[in-house]
């Protein structure tokens, strides 16, 4: 008996054993520490609203977590005075609806890198109501102020489907951020032709250049091909850690100083309030 007992023991030794062996480190993304010097500060803020369906959600973060594995990340942010650089990646809806999904994480090093990308596939997806762009700008300064990170530059890049009809108006959301001396850039998604809903306007590129991008190099990049979505988000990632064109980005996507133009900036306001009056 005694000997089955042992023979009972080894065996169970052994399974443990195997499936402690076969279960993977879980991949953690190295969080900042205090005061560590970083070449950009990038909040990624992505719209969650109910206009975007699940395919574009999903398509939008793999195209992420594409974008952290591909090999011309590293050498881009290598160029950097510290060769790293501090992330966080928000989703935002409403004026009251903004979510950390990947809190500020430093990316200096393959593991890094990859450590993000995992992270990003691996947490669910929220849906949430209205498009909020003042909301996720305000949100996305309130990160800069709370960070144990001193970096060179900041960096807000906002993608969404729809114009600002939710909180406060747009341009004073982008004024404040541009007096902070931070930067946004933009990523207007225009997958589906106008019309497709209330809320969606033609020209949406014009409206994220003329109501909300700015600061030091900022640039559009529109994104108007679900083929070519994960490609405009790679272009867009690496331009914003290089700040200037260099030969790891095509010249196409060169940035574009903000000018102001002719476009309605209280568009998605005014939609919202017929909409209610009907």
């Amino acid at each position: 008996m005694a000997r089955t007992l042992i023979g009972l023991l080894f065996a169970a030794g052994i399974f443990w054993g195997s499936a402690a062996a076969a279960a993977p480190d879980p991949v953690v993304p190295k969080r900042i520490q205090a005061g560590l010097p970083v070449d950009v500060a990038l909040v990624i803020a992505v719209d969650i609203s109910l206009s975007m369906d699940m395919g574009e959600q999903a398509l939008q973060r793999d195209g992420y977590a594409e974008a952290f594995r591909h090999p011309d990340l590293l050498p881009t942010i290598e160029n950097g005075l510290f060769q790293r650089i501090a992330v966080t990646y928000v989703e935002w809806g409403s004026a009251t609806d903004q979510s950390i999904v990947l809190p500020w994480t430093v990316v200096e090093d393959e593991g890094s890198a990859e450590a993000v990308a995992a992270f990003l596939e691996e947490t669910p997806i929220r849906r949430s109501r209205s498009t909020s762009i003042s909301g996720a700008i305000d949100f996305a300064l309130e990160l800069f102020e709370t960070k144990d990170v001193e970096a060179i530059r900041r960096v807000i890049d906002v993608s969404g489907d729809g114009p600002n009809n939710d909180g406060r108006p747009v341009l004073d959301a982008r004024a404040e951020a541009l007096a902070a001396g931070v930067t946004i850039n933009g990523l207007p998604v225009m997958l589906r032709p106008a019309g497709f809903s209330p809320w969606s306007i033609p020209d949406l590129d014009l409206y994220y250049s003329d109501c909300v991008i700015g600061g030091p190099g900022a640039f559009m990049l529109p994104a108007r091909d679900p083929a070519d979505f994960k490609d405009a988000i790679r272009q867009k990632l690496l331009l914003e850690i290089a700040l200037r064109p260099s030969p790891l980005v095509p010249t196409a996507f060169t940035p574009i100083e903000t000018a102001p133009g002719t476009t309605d900036c209280l568009i998605g306001e005014r939609v919202r309030r017929q909409m209610w009056q009907d």
